[in-house]
């Protein structure tokens, strides 16, 4: 039987639709649009990779040092929803800037910042799902936030692609004025979608106020680093989850810069992420589906092993057709070990401490991507000026862009042995770990036709 969500859960499922698109934007016309800019201004193949790999990089650190403190302030009674409402404004504002943003170092300086109120918003979105449903149902309803986002991601996505090409085939309009309604249409879908989730929220798990909100904050984040310390579960499983974390973000964030840089043609490349998009709705839902009959931890193994697969097949990508089958590939997993991670980290979690530990995910999650859009962008570059642009095998030629894609195959090695660590440790039975059970049945629940009439008021301590 299909899992029926209530009001709520398809709320918060509705953010992932709206966020989706401007990931979307970033991982396709974005990086694209980039490229240009970087030729324009006389910058190589090779370096533009390097440079957008070190921008991500650069964003994915900002939100490192800030997403801890953040989802901490947000587990104080009414802060949750007001640190998402400046995330999103934040990010949806630097989307339409970007638009209006020509020259090449300039549009990276704004991409670090929208880009990280973005990822920002996450760590908060993250955490509200342990307020919109229930324990039970977490691996399904994090998987539709999954599915839903990426086959919602289309609709804008096919837009923007059908007002850039009014620019690249037919010339109805300038380069500039079509990615100005791009950058525009996506922030309007991402705020548009958004609304519901933003305006009927409430938030139920919560730490009450004492004394000035940061340093409060910071000294509860200082316990939560050693009640990690102290639960081997927790603590492997962040560790797991920040190397083969790392291979998944860096392939989201690179996978059309990569192809690019080896000269593969930039429509067929847009194309294939869509198809990425497509193939992921069904995976991930039929992946949630068998949380039912197969333990979650176990379909995690699975993902990481085929990743590790699907990444040495990245090493001898040549030709397009290569990177098609890559895109179907990736489909298939990528939100499922995105989602199944969500799920599992939030059960096993203290509730009411929930953004201060996903805001310690995020560290993870975000060192991650840092390493691993870093190592490439490195490796690339070291390569091709100690060997060349290109290293002839005998059976094959690969490029330095391969070798350097190569080198995430060795994190999701290290994911998977930290990762069945963490799936042997059993949960203490006092301390943080014992807080994990589901409260009581309240007025704005997550039953089905629940709805927040006896919630009118704002969780902010009126």
């Amino acid at each position: 039987m299909s899992l029926k969500m209530n009001s709520m859960e398809k709320k918060w499922v509705l953010y992932d639709v709206g966020n989706s698109a401007f990931t979307l934007l970033v991982t396709a016309l974005m990086s694209i649009y980039f490229n240009t800019l970087a030729e324009q201004a006389g910058v190589s193949e090779t370096n533009y990779l390097a440079y957008w790999g070190y921008a991500t990089s650069a964003s994915t650190v900002l939100v490192a040092v800030l997403g801890p403190t953040l989802g901490t302030l947000s587990d104080l009674r009414g802060m949750r929803r007001k640190i998402f409402s400046v995330s999103l404004l934040i990010g949806a504002v630097g989307c339409v800037v970007l638009g209006f943003c020509w020259h090449w170092l300039w549009f990276l300086l704004l991409f670090v910042l929208a880009k990280s109120a973005y990822q920002l918003s996450l760590v908060v979105y993250d955490s509200m799902l342990i307020d919109v449903t229930t324990r039970e149902r977490m691996d399904e309803v994090s998987s539709r936030g999954y599915a839903w986002g990426y086959i919602g991601s289309c609709l804008p996505f096919v837009l923007c692609v059908a007002v850039d090409a009014l620019y690249a085939m037919f010339g109805f309009l300038s380069m500039e004025v079509s990615m100005i309604l791009v950058f525009v249409l996506t922030a309007v879908w991402w705020v548009g979608c958004s609304l519901p989730l933003w305006k009927n929220y409430r938030q139920k798990h919560f730490v009450e106020p004492g004394g000035h909100p940061v340093r409060t904050g910071a000294k509860n984040l200082g316990k939560v680093f050693i009640e990690i310390g102290h639960n081997k579960k927790i603590l492997f499983f962040l560790l797991a989850f920040f190397f083969f974390i790392d291979g998944v973000y860096t392939i989201i964030d690179m996978a059309v810069a990569y192809g690019d840089s080896l000269g593969l043609n930039e429509v067929s490349l847009v194309l294939a992420l869509l198809v990425t998009q497509v193939v992921a709705f069904p995976a991930a839902i039929l992946f949630g589906m068998a949380t039912r009959k197969v333990k979650p931890e176990w379909l995690i193994v699975i993902c990481i092993a085929a990743y590790f697969c699907i990444t040495v097949y990245a090493i001898f990508l040549s030709v397009e057709y290569q990177f098609w089958i890559l895109a179907v590939c990736v489909g298939i997993f990528q939100g499922t070990i995105q989602a199944m991670s969500r799920s599992y980290y939030g059960k096993i979690i203290p509730h009411k401490k929930a953004g201060e530990y996903f805001g310690v995910y995020d560290i993870f999650g975000k060192g991650a991507a840092f390493l691993g859009t870093t190592l490439v962008s490195a490796i690339t570059q070291l390569v091709a000026g100690s060997i060349g642009e290109t290293i002839d095998l005998g059976f094959t030629v690969i490029r330095a862009q391969n070798v350097g894609v190569g080198v995430l195959a060795l994190m999701f090695v290290l994911g998977m042995v930290f990762f069945l660590l963490a799936v042997k440790q059993k949960p203490p039975q006092t301390g943080p770990a014992a807080e994990q059970e589901e409260p009581a049945a309240d007025p704005c629940g997550t039953e089905e036709g629940a709805e927040p009439a006896a919630c009118e008021r704002e969780e902010n301590g009126q």
